[in-house]
């Protein structure tokens, strides 16, 4: 089976993409290095460097190696790139999406494994934790874009019988994260208490998001590579952690003595408390996650310290990244 992974030299591409290989796959990567690194990309796949914005070029990958199945992890997915720059984040998320879904039906592609969003697309959640039957309310372009890939995903299955499976993550974490950005927080952390910089929380520390370790998410892809048809999965651990639960942990994965980190006022807009219902998962993918968080975080930390050990010196910039607050998922 050959399976096209888009962002496949991204945090969570890269590790679908060793995934796959694991499994036997022959897999090829497409990703526009915007924020992925070619250190992330298994040489045993082979890599396209490319936008999926451009449909010429797309569609000559796909005459050349004809894929079986698309996973589909390139994104736009800066939140506040969105709000500036709306139409850059509508082109990448939905255009470029639906150009890979004409390109799915031109060559007979099999199944369509898509990454959403379990936090942008809900919006101020009305009950915790969240199921997939909830309402849909987003509240920022980037959730608006995840979310209406969705529905022409669901307009592709109904007109050209296209199979597919879409996967709504939690706040996904583990190694080759990302400290850049706002989807980072516990490489933002380390990176942070690596380079003797106080992390900086967003509020008091009680708020609460839903992490998931990144093999853990990598396995659900393999697993969605034969199962389900049509469904909406979420994709988490199904617990609530705060903000001061994360920086615990990573100060203890360190061996760092207790300190406190340094609060400052909530930005307005941020959802106070995210967490979502599994059971659909289970039942579907026969999936649950395996990596207790403090251990995943061991795992991260781990990483983080061996990348620093590589460079002989200090994380970049560490004083300038952001910190517990406004986290993609």
């Amino acid at each position: 089976m050959k399976a096209l992974v888009t962002g496949g030299a991204g945090f969570i591409g890269s590790h679908i993409v060793d995934r796959y290989l694991q499994e036997g796959l022959d897999v090829v990567v497409v990703d526009d290095l915007s924020r992925g690194s070619l250190e992330n990309v298994n040489p045993a796949a082979r890599f396209y460097q490319m936008d999926i914005r451009d449909p010429q070029r797309l569609r000559e990958v796909f005459e050349r190696e004809r894929p079986e199945v698309i996973n589909h992890h390139a994104a736009q997915m800066d939140l506040r790139r969105g709000v500036q720059e709306p139409v850059f984040d509508a082109e990448v998320n939905i255009l470029g999406s639906i150009h890979l879904l004409d390109c799915a039906v031109q060559y007979k592609t099999q199944r369509f494994i898509y990454a959403s969003t379990g936090g942008a697309a809900y919006g101020e959640p009305r009950t915790v934790p969240i199921s997939e039957d909830h309402p849909v309310d987003p509240i920022t372009p980037y959730g608006i874009s995840k979310h209406t890939v969705e529905h022409y995903l669901f307009t592709y299955h109904i007109l050209y019988s296209l199979p597919y499976v879409v996967l709504r993550y939690g706040n996904v974490y583990g190694p080759r994260q990302s400290s850049k950005g706002e989807a980072g927080v516990v490489a933002i952390f380390s990176e942070q208490m690596l380079g003797g910089v106080p992390p900086k929380i967003f509020g008091d520390g009680t708020k609460t998001r839903d992490y998931v370790y990144v093999g853990d998410v990598a396995r659900a892809n393999a697993l969605a590579l034969r199962q389900g048809d049509g469904q909406i999965l979420n994709i988490a651990c199904g617990l609530p952690t705060t903000d001061y639960e994360i920086f615990n942990f990573v100060r203890t994965a360190l061996g760092i003595p207790p300190f406190e980190p340094k609060y400052v006022s909530k930005r307005p807009g941020e959802i106070d408390h995210c967490y979502l219902r599994t059971e659909k998962a289970r039942e579907i993918l026969s999936w649950q996650p395996e990596i207790p968080l403090p251990e995943g975080i061991r795992r991260t930390v781990a990483y983080f310290q061996q990348r620093l050990s590589r460079a002989g010196g200090e994380p970049r910039n560490a004083e300038n990244q952001q910190s517990a607050g406004g986290v993609a998922v």
